[in-house]
């Protein structure tokens, strides 16, 4: 039963790679699932084992760097800021630059977008809704419009530094982002 696992594994693995190499040279829409059989050297019958389609597969490697983008928030603690958040956020885009890259210069960028943008607001409602009773002015008609504003601009950021192609590190990109978000909470904090 190890074995299988291990096939398993190395069999996702290999299709995934695939798909996110074709990504990188073809447009979404011009990928196949035989491209894909091809490109990871395994049958068509092997990626509809584990994958209803292409648009599924996507969906799937979405959700996989969610989730584990989800993990190092938690792992990170209560007691981290938003400079420290965004150091673990930037290295994990840089560890899987192949992916970030190809899903964004493809079609399937929207999908992945929202998606990616759900997170953030997600994120950043729970630290306005950890933070200490008298440190905010409580929920507001136009909170929900900071946090919009706030994950779209986060979102806009991550694919400026990926479309340049990684101009800054992932300390320096952590610092000036957790830095605005950190000026722009203490803004409504003052405004309050």
């Amino acid at each position: 039963m190890l074995t299988m696992d291990r096939r398993i594994r190395k069999s996702q693995k290999a299709i995934k790679m695939a798909f996110i190499e074709l990504m990188i040279e073809k447009k979404f829409d011009q990928i196949t699932i035989q491209d894909i059989s091809d490109r990871a050297d395994v049958s068509r019958r092997t990626i509809y084992l584990h994958y209803m389609d292409k648009l599924d597969l996507l969906d799937k490697l979405i959700e996989e760097h969610i989730d584990e983008m989800r993990k190092l928030c938690d792992s990170a603690g209560d007691d981290a800021d938003y400079i420290d958040t965004g150091l673990l956020w930037f290295e994990y885009f840089e560890s899987h630059y192949l992916f970030f890259s190809a899903i964004l210069a493809s079609k399937g960028d929207t999908f992945f977008r929202n998606r990616f943008l759900e997170f953030f607001l997600q994120k950043l409602k729970n630290e306005e809704n950890d933070m200490p009773a008298g440190s905010k002015q409580g929920l507001t008609d136009g909170e929900d419009v900071d946090i919009q504003f706030l994950g779209a601009a986060i979102v806009g950021v991550v694919e400026w530094w990926f479309k340049n192609e990684k101009p800054h590190s992932p300390s320096f990109m952590a610092q000036r982002v957790g830095s605005l978000l950190e000026r722009n909470l203490e803004a409504d904090f003052l405004l309050a």
